[in-house]
């Protein structure tokens, strides 16, 4: 006997072009039946509503399958909803997580496209990285005539590869030899530089910033004095339109771009964000991670960047994580969820409802301590059953997201565009973690001090921690306090338009565990099984 999803994935997916009318596009350049390029729009009307988390386990807590499933049920209501989400990078795929296109009755469609090589957006990031890397040594090779002392700019490539994060390049007198790494494309400033760029023409103005070494004087060499930008916008310009998909509702979904949640902003495109919301009357996004990584970027980085003003943000939890962030002792844990809320609401002047992702074990006593706990710090908690149930285990959130959305939304920052570095980092532990002060190492006052004279102190922070806690310290779970922040380094990535504060050992190139989830794949008469 069939399953429900597998009922509904037959029903479905609908022809892209019926999808696309349903929110008023006219045109999309096809990719097969079911997937289709869009051109960007920036005209923005629609309300734009964030859904973040707690701190999540290491098997992740469905902000996803929430976000799919609250755009679903908004669509259910008669709301005109799109979602606008970030594409899977194939390292989780066929590392640790699986696929990421939703679970259950909540999933964007076609999965196996979208989760392997999609549109290709991709494959021309790591191209244009790659590009650029080639260029940097043929430069070096032929007499090395721009003076380049130091490189900082590493390779890319769309998998996880423990072997190449550290290696040796231009071997047996094909250059100078020098030690290099590989990133993982999602890690690569070329993605975070694509997300955040407003257009076209800004992406190849924001391509030409990217710094990939220093010269013996300390001055930064950039891809436009190598004359790379260009012909790495060409490798771009399809990867730089947004994708369409859709709901197994019939949801229209904008995936494109997916940068990581801890040293980039985790946030998908800005173009494909504002194309949506010039589309639809609401539109539903996520952000990497907890709420204290990826809706502190999504707001100080993202919003502050492109404009946006978020109507109201969710803030998806689990029974299940609140237990493991309490060592078993649900009322510990929940201060996770309380700190959370606290900084969405009073520090971004958020209007906060609480998603709680049931699962089936979830007890009825569990689920009212959780909703009392959000309402006494000022927020609505709403059961989300989307898992099972699809848009119609999400109207009751959806309802009450629409009503959070209602009222007045002017977002606040967590720092002020003038202060300096060390202050804005400074406010984001305190004010946003919970730490009682932060630590800088000579190496990191030393890269800081290197920089300033760049002008990186009119810039955002991003700061790169551990997603598993408040704390940079992975192990302290639920709501630590009295802890310190330890800055370690600073980067700076000119292209994004951001700086780095590095606070913990953050792994640009993941690995594959022990067991890999490629070993659970096949293909058989051309369907694919293994793959979530």
């Amino acid at each position: 006997m069939k399953t429900d999803i597998e009922i509904a994935y037959e029903a479905n997916p609908q022809p892209i072009e019926k999808i696309a009318a349903k929110i008023g596009i006219k045109d999309v350049y096809r990719y097969g039946d079911y997937v289709a390029k869009v051109s960007p729009k920036n005209t923005p009307k629609a309300k734009l509503i964030l859904v973040t988390a707690i701190n999540p386990t290491p098997a992740g807590e469905g902000k996803s399958t929430v976000s799919i499933g609250l755009a679903d049920g908004m669509n259910k209501i008669g709301k005109k909803t799109a979602l606008a989400l970030r594409e899977p990078s194939l390292g989780p795929v066929f590392g640790m997580k699986g696929g990421a296109t939703g679970g259950g009755m909540a999933q964007i469609i076609p999965m196996d496209d979208i989760n392997l090589h999609f549109t290709g957006d991709l494959h021309a990031i790591t191209a244009a990285n790659n590009l650029l890397c080639a260029m940097v040594d043929n430069s070096i090779y032929f007499g090395n005539p721009l003076k380049i002392a130091k490189v900082t700019f590493n390779r890319c490539m769309d998998c996880n590869d423990r072997a190449l994060r550290n290696i040796v390049v231009a071997l047996g007198g094909n250059g100078q030899a020098r030690e290099d790494g590989f990133n993982i494309t999602a890690a690569s400033e070329v993605m975070a530089t694509l997300c955040l760029a407003a257009d076209f023409d800004d992406l190849k103005v924001r391509l030409g910033r990217i710094i990939i070494g220093y010269d013996y004087d300390g001055k930064p060499v950039t891809a436009k004095d190598l004359g790379a930008n260009e012909a790495m916008a060409v490798l771009l310009k399809d990867a730089a339109k947004p994708n369409l998909v859709q709901t197994l509702e019939g949801t229209p979904a904008f995936v494109h771009g997916g940068p990581f949640a801890n040293i980039a902003h985790g946030c998908n495109s800005v173009i494909a964000t504002k194309t949506a919301m010039s589309y639809a009357d609401y539109v539903v996004t996520e952000a990497g991670f907890g709420a204290d990584l990826g809706a502190e970027k999504f707001f100080d980085i993202k919003c502050r960047t492109a404009g946006l003003n978020p109507s109201a943000t969710v803030i998806v939890a689990t029974i299940r994580a609140l237990k493991y962030g309490g060592n078993g002792d649900l009322a510990v844990g929940m201060g996770n969820l309380v700190k959370h809320i606290e900084n969405i609401k009073n520090v971004f002047s958020q209007n906060t409802v609480v998603a709680i992702n049931k699962f089936t074990d979830d007890t009825e006593e569990d689920i009212a301590a959780v909703k009392a706990a959000a309402k006494a710090a000022g927020a609505t908690a709403v059961l989300c059953e989307c898992w099972g149930k699809g848009g119609e285990g999400a109207v009751e959130l959806a309802e009450a997201v629409v009503k959070a959305a209602s009222g007045k939304s002017k977002l606040t920052f967590t720092y002020n565009d003038e202060e300096t570095v060390v202050e804005k980092v400074a406010k984001v532990a305190t004010r946003i973690y919970g730490a009682k002060d932060v630590v800088w190492t000579a190496k990191a006052k030393k890269s800081l001090e290197k920089m300033l004279p760049l002008g990186v102190d009119k810039l955002p922070v991003c700061v790169a921690k551990t997603q598993y806690s408040l704390s940079d310290d992975a192990k302290k779970l639920g709501r630590p306090e009295g802890f310190t922040v330890t800055v370690r380094d600073v980067q700076y990535r000119a292209g994004a338009g951001f700086v780095v504060a590095v606070a913990g050992d953050i792994l640009l190139m993941p690995g594959l565990p022990r067991v890999p989830n490629a070993v659970n794949m096949k293909i058989e008469d051309g369907k694919i099984s293994g793959l979530f």
